[in-house]
């Protein structure tokens, strides 16, 4: 089972969910995992985990930069472990819902939104909104999410974590529903992770031509 690390406000983690979300119809084992872009890339984190979003109200402002998402993706978070609770299809189903009511339709990370994902999922509405009444529950698992993240070593997402153990991020700049090319995109992440060349780190140069699909 690969272990797939994302946040909601990250438009690359979107795309890495779109295309396990394609192989995973196929038959590949993905599971979804929380990371917070917004306490990885906290000031007072940079010596040592000691700022956790876990602890922060929900109606919490935040401040500049990543920290002005600290509301909206905590409320997400808590949301669809909420959603969660009602089986792995659910989680998938809220879960894509929601990136592509933030990411496609550009809606904020807000009730209105968590509601429709909720619905198009096809969740138990009262069940869900029971779930979500448990407040300090959901903190605790969203604490233990994250701290599975820091001891991965998760910087980014998506992270994806193998069934062997090899993770890395992998920045998706296309999104592709399409089997086939989900299929080939997924074996040359795999090729590179166990490649003997042991490539760390792949960055394109800023002026780079724009990369040609489709022939």
């Amino acid at each position: 089972m690969t272990e797939l690390y994302f946040d909601f406000l990250c438009p690359y983690a979107w795309r890495g969910v779109e295309l396990a979300a394609v192989l995973r119809a196929q038959g590949e084992g993905f599971r979804l995992r929380f990371f917070s872009l917004v306490e990885g890339n906290h000031p007072d984190n940079a010596g040592g985990l000691t700022w956790r979003i876990t602890d922060q109200p929900l109606d919490a402002e935040g401040g500049s930069g990543y920290l002005s998402y600290q509301r909206p993706t905590l409320n997400a978070f808590l949301a669809a472990l909420a959603a969660y609770e009602q089986g792995e299809d659910a989680a998938w189903k809220f879960t894509l819902a929601l990136y592509r009511a933030h990411h496609e339709e550009k809606r904020p990370l807000d009730e209105a939104a968590f509601a429709d994902a909720a619905q198009q999922a096809g969740l138990d509405l009262s069940a869900w909104q029971a779930a979500r009444k448990d407040e300090a529950g959901l903190r605790a698992k969203l604490r233990a999410e994250l701290d599975s993240a820091a001891e991965v070593g998760v910087f980014g997402t998506p992270t994806f974590v193998l069934p062997d153990g090899s993770a890395a991020y992998y920045r998706f700049e296309n999104l592709t529903r399409d089997p086939a090319e989900a299929g080939v995109w997924w074996q040359l992440f795999k090729d590179v992770l166990h490649s003997e060349a042991g490539i760390g780190t792949i960055k394109r140069a800023k002026k780079r031509p724009p990369v040609k699909r489709g022939g």
